[in-house]
């Protein structure tokens, strides 16, 4: 499992979007993003190199989604609290690790309510 990287302070890139591909096409092992059809290497390489980018900055994005929702459901405020315990077995995590994604979603939490937005609580 990938491990949360605070880059709070980081400007965010703006990677090229991520295009859902038909159904029939996703069906083909062989197509993906419609890739196999590019001849040219400079140019497949681009397009590679741009959904790379994209999928890791969804991943990074998803990820802090994830802690945010995590410290949520372990709020001590709310009276239907998990524990780190119960939120692990939920996301499939190690309870350490839950743990970890609890406080680190508290830190992002935080922050966006510095910045002057409506409390997610």
């Amino acid at each position: 499992m990938a491990e949360p990287t605070p880059h709070r302070n980081e400007p965010r890139l703006r990677p090229a979007p991520l295009l859902f591909e038909p159904t029939q096409a996703a069906a083909d092992p062989e197509h993906f993003f419609d890739l196999e059809s590019i001849d040219d290497p400079r140019a497949l390489l681009a397009r590679a190199t741009e959904l790379t980018q994209a999928f890791r900055a969804a991943t990074d994005r998803a990820m802090e989604f994830q802690a945010m929702a995590a410290a949520q459901l372990a709020d001590p405020r709310r009276f239907d609290r998990l524990t780190a315990a119960d939120i692990a077995e939920r996301a499939e995590w190690t309870e350490d690790y839950a743990k970890r994604m609890v406080e680190f979603g508290r830190d992002l939490l935080r922050g966006v309510e510095g910045a002057g937005t409506v409390d997610p609580v």
